[in-house]
């Protein structure tokens, strides 16, 4: 199993001089089954280019997209990439969206793609596309095998509902969390429903770790050093360090961070990432050997025989 990561920044698209290295463009990530079979995880604006780059591919080999894209949640960043999606223009294309169920409206996951081709958004309606489209909405903990990919997913912690996503194939493992911030208790100390709610946030925190346990790849929204987090507690973003933490827990192989703070450069972006590095050196050891530790960027591709990870 392989996968390539499109779009690695949060947030809002952040293109120009200070971002060539790590990339401008939302999430997304290309995962290519030992079969062949595409999935996408998350329609940020990297969902562009993928696109192009799959017209480009179907141009050589003259075979149809046949792509299933899994949303983690319906927050700009992660679908506004969606509609300019090359392949749903193309007749022989095939498109399935997978995700959860609209808390607000009760909608499925169709919700996503039909909001943003409201006539007021976007001038082209669903029935103008050429695609095939299908959807599939998941109940939170639905695991199915979808050719020789198993895709589960976990209930995040986020603002609203967000499903990490767990692809196994061939004895290999992926998991990305989408956006997600570590559990802090609501009730203050001696507070009725203190101790509820730890009991609660510890039943999710077990379900988490249980849904990454021992994956080759783990791939976490990283938007925050600990010095920003305070300010931004609620937001529903994480930090590097509670990153690293989590994938020493869940015996991780290789952890990728993403989701990077829109903010910032690629030259603060790498000094922020050498400082995690240099206050967790000799700590991340594992049982089954050390911790790799990448900044994600846009064009690296990892093949999990193999997920070594170079500079960009």
């Amino acid at each position: 199993m392989k996968f390539r990561f499109w779009g690695v920044r949060g947030s809002i698209p952040s293109p120009g001089p200070h971002t060539v290295r790590h990339g401008g463009n939302t999430t997304c990530i290309e995962v290519r089954s030992d079969a062949g079979l595409l999935l996408v995880l998350d329609a940020g604006t990297g969902i562009f280019p993928l696109g192009q780059e799959l017209m480009r591919r179907r141009a050589a080999d003259g075979r149809p997209v046949d792509a299933n894209i899994f949303i983690t949640h319906s927050h700009w960043d992660h679908i506004h990439g969606l509609p300019l999606f090359t392949p749903l223009f193309a007749q022989d294309s095939r498109v399935c969206l997978h995700g959860a169920r609209d808390e607000a409206t009760g909608q499925g996951i169709e919700h996503v793609l039909k909001s943003q081709l409201r006539h007021s958004y976007f001038p082209v309606a669903e029935d103008a596309l050429g695609a095939t489209l299908s959807y599939r909405t998941l109940a939170a903990g639905e695991a199915y095998a979808l050719g020789d990919v198993l895709v589960s997913n976990v209930l995040m912690n986020h603002p609203v509902t967000n499903f990490g996503y767990r692809v196994a194939c061939g004895g290999q493992s992926l998991f990305f969390t989408g956006d997600h911030e570590p559990f802090v208790n609501p009730c203050p100390p001696g507070a009725v429903g203190r101790e509820a709610a730890q009991r609660e946030i510890e039943r999710r925190e077990r379900a988490i770790e249980a849904a990454m346990a021992g994956v080759d790849a783990l791939v976490v929204d990283c938007s925050y050093t600990v010095e920003e987090y305070p300010s931004r507690q609620g937001w529903g973003h994480g930090t590097y360090d509670a990153a690293i933490a989590l994938a020493l827990r869940v015996g991780a192989r290789a952890l990728y961070c993403t989701h990077h703070e829109p903010t910032r450069s690629d030259d603060d972006l790498e000094a922020v990432f050498a400082e995690v590095l240099a206050r967790w050196a000799g700590r991340l050891d594992t049982p089954a050997g050390p911790l790799r530790v990448a900044l994600a960027w846009e064009g690296l591709e990892v093949d999990l025989d193999a997920p070594a990870a170079t500079a960009p």
